[in-house]
Parts: C-alpha cells; sequence; structure tokens
C-alpha cells in the first residue's frame, strides 16, 4: 500500500473508532493476522492471535455495554477519550513509508481528530435520544453505530480511495446541516 493510500485507511479506520472503540482495531487485527493489511514497523502485534483475542473480548463487551439502558452514556464518557487514542494508535499502525515524525502528527491530528469529531457526534445524538426518548430509542442509535462501523472499517481497507470519499461526503453534509440548524437557531433566537 503506497503511502497516500495508507494515509485514506488509517483516518478512515479513525473515523470507524468513533462509533466504536474495539471494532476498528478488530477488523484491523484481523486483517493483518490474515496478511490482508500491512502494519507498519512496531505495530505487527495488533495481528498477533492475542491481540485478536483481546480485541475480540473488549469489542463484544463493548456492543453489549451500549444496549444496556442508561450504561451507554456513562460508556461514552469512558469512550470519548479512548476513541481519540483508538483512532491515532489504529491510524499510525497501517500507515506506512513514513517518517515516524509525520506519521505520529498526521495520527495525533488526522486520526485523533476524527476520532474525536465523530465520536463527539454520537455523544450528542446519544444524549438527545435519552432525553426526548427516555432512552427507548438507544438501542436503535446504537446498532446504527455497530453497523456503521464494521462497514466502515471493513470497506475503507477493500476500497479506500472510494469510502474515503463517501466518508468525506457523509462529513461535509452533517457539518453542513449542523452549521444551517445552528443559523437558524441563531436567528429565531
Amino acid at each position: 500500500m503506497n503511502t497516500l493510500m495508507s494515509i485514506l485507511v488509517g483516518v478512515g479506520l479513525a473515523s470507524a473508532c468513533g462509533l466504536r472503540v474495539f471494532i476498528p482495531l478488530l477488523v484491523v487485527s484481523i486483517a493483518a493476522h490474515f496478511g490482508q493489511l500491512t502494519l507498519g514497523p512496531g505495530f505487527q502485534w495488533i495481528g498477533s492471535n492475542t491481540a485478536l483475542i483481546g480485541f475480540s473480548v473488549a469489542a463484544a463487551v463493548e456492543v453489549a455495554g451500549y444496549y444496556v439502558p442508561w450504561v451507554d452514556n456513562a460508556l461514552d464518557t469512558i469512550a470519548s477519550p479512548s476513541a481519540i487514542m483508538a483512532g491515532t494508535i489504529v491510524s499510525v499502525a497501517v500507515m506506512t513509508n513514513m517518517d515516524p515524525f509525520y506519521k505520529w502528527a498526521l495520527g495525533i491530528i488526522a486520526g485523533g481528530g476524527m476520532a474525536g469529531l465523530v465520536q463527539g457526534t454520537t455523544v450528542v445524538a446519544r444524549g438527545a435520544s435519552s432525553v426526548g426518548t427516555g432512552g427507548l430509542a438507544n438501542p436503535l442509535i446504537s446498532t446504527l453505530e455497530l453497523v456503521g462501523s464494521v462497514v466502515l472499517s471493513i470497506l475503507i481497507i477493500i476500497v479506500p480511495i472510494l469510502t474515503f470519499c463517501v466518508l468525506v461526503a457523509v462529513v461535509w453534509f452533517v457539518a453542513r446541516r449542523f452549521l444551517r440548524k445552528k443559523q437558524t437557531v441563531a436567528v429565531a433566537g
């Protein structure tokens, strides 16, 4: 994988970490374990049997926790900083053929930043759902986040350019919609 492609894959996987912290790490572990993804120097451990088992257990616990009412909101408190760290690590792990300084700078800024942005959006959505429905719609939101994380993690590895373009379009659409809503509220207020 060339440098630009590895950056796209890294940022895409980091975005998926914003939806679920351990799903992208599990997908990367599986792909690396079976030789479908090359990891940068020092990150080959992610494809080990131990990491594969650890990420599987962590992903299962995380997914189950998001289906327990009100525990999901508590998990968001832990998941927010964890998503940023996981986004940074997973993006740096897949970036290849780069100077370590640039790799870590991109990992922290782009990877951690995207993971934090996506995680922040999910926290707001879950909070609004908890207030609006008393938490009854939270399992639906959890399911959408889970499916989004799995699909994004797999597709960004298989078809990185197309998936990254779709990801950018979705982020642009959501940001534009949010800004319009904010302007409408400001004008009405």
